[in-house]
């Protein structure tokens, strides 16, 4: 930058004192300045990655990255199991699960307002895409004769009592219900509902029962405390 030098002093401090802003004034043409580089610094990011979404101010401040949900979306769908947060997080390259949690509510909260008719629950510690209750009695038709397969009423008595009661001895399952219940009880590890859950500390070490995620995942729950109230927790 070029500066004029004049030979009178006295004419210099003069064209000095014309041009140069005053305190307040450079003071104020630092502020605005200051903003101006602000502003352009907030175009630049917004250009590069794009405007943040008003909706979403939590998520931003958080700091959390943004999920594609329609690939979330598509993990629900493809599995035949439930998958865990830190499944889903480590399927989506994410470093945490709590934007997991986040966007399966945003999901959620989508498919509630197109009334669509299935939900994602939490199931035996994951997550996994279920269909609304209303709609069981088309779903049981669908599936009547397979579901007829599974399970018989002894099974399903069996499988109640090791539920409520677990970890449960046969000999305590056999009590409760008057009847034997060795081969009932066989046929529920095959299906993998009911596994050996240890050994009871007592003469001959009998093996106790417990029921597995499998039971879990069947029959949609989350853990066993989600399990309806009864008077079988109570029975001796």
């Amino acid at each position: 930058m070029l500066r004029l030098v004049r030979d009178e002093p006295t004419e210099w401090i003069d064209m000095q004192d014309q041009d140069a802003p005053s305190d307040a004034e450079g003071a104020e043409h630092e502020e605005t300045s200051a903003e101006a580089r602000d502003e352009a610094s907030e175009n630049e990011a917004e250009a590069r990655d794009g405007a943040v979404d008003q909706g979403d101010e939590g998520a931003a401040d958080r700091g959390e990255p943004e999920i594609n949900l329609p690939a979330l979306e598509a993990l629900l769908m493809s599995t035949h199991h439930p998958l865990t947060a830190g499944r889903l997080a480590e399927l989506l390259d994410l470093s945490s699960t709590k934007p997991i949690r986040r966007a399966i509510k945003a999901l959620n909260s989508h498919y509630e307002q197109d009334q669509r008719s299935f939900r994602i629950e939490q199931v035996a510690g994951g997550y996994q895409i279920l269909t609304l209750p209303d709609y069981g009695s088309y779903l049981q038709k669908l599936h009547q004769k397979e579901g007829d397969a599974k399970l018989t009423k002894a099974a399903l008595e069996t499988l109640a009592i090791v539920a409520y009661k677990q970890p449960i001895l046969r000999a305590q399952v056999e009590a409760i219900r008057g009847v034997a219940c060795g081969e009932t009880i066989r046929s529920l590890m095959e299906k993998h509902l009911v596994k050996i859950a240890g050994r009871a500390e007592e003469p001959g070490r009998p093996i106790l029962y417990g029921t597995t995620k499998r039971f879990l995942e069947v029959f949609g729950l989350n853990t066993l405390k989600d399990l309806p109230q009864s008077g079988l927790e109570k029975s001796a």
